[in-house]
């Protein structure tokens, strides 16, 4: 009885450890394109192909009125820096930056948006 007793104490324990950790994992993920926002924090603005598109945060955005709608990161834009947490990818022995399901390959000083 004391044997059964430890061992269900144990098993408390370790679950609620494991609750614990999960409860601070924050998953952050990317927004449905044609979401539409009032405001964006500190947006950069990226100007392609004579289009001014927001970025904040690795989410792109492009204005409409008062208010940003969620779009795609448009291929071929080029961009001084990436976000923070992006990772290296490399596909057949190339290397990629990938943020939020958006990739970068690095040319010279700056980073393009590709298609892989």
């Amino acid at each position: 009885m004391k044997n059964l007793k430890t061992v269900l104490l144990t098993m408390a324990l370790v679950g609620a450890m494991f609750m614990s950790n999960a409860q601070r994992k924050v998953v952050r993920v990317y927004p449905k394109h044609g979401t539409v926002v009032t405001t964006v924090v500190k947006p950069r603005v990226v100007v392609h192909k004579k289009t001014n598109f927001y970025v904040a945060d690795g989410v792109w955005y492009k204005k409409r009125a008062r208010k940003y709608m969620v779009c795609a990161a448009p291929v071929g834009v080029k961009v001084r820096t990436l976000p923070r947490g992006n990772k290296v990818v490399v596909v057949k022995g190339r290397k990629f930056y990938k943020y939020k399901g958006i990739w970068y390959q690095k040319t010279g000083r700056n980073y393009v948006v590709v298609n892989v």
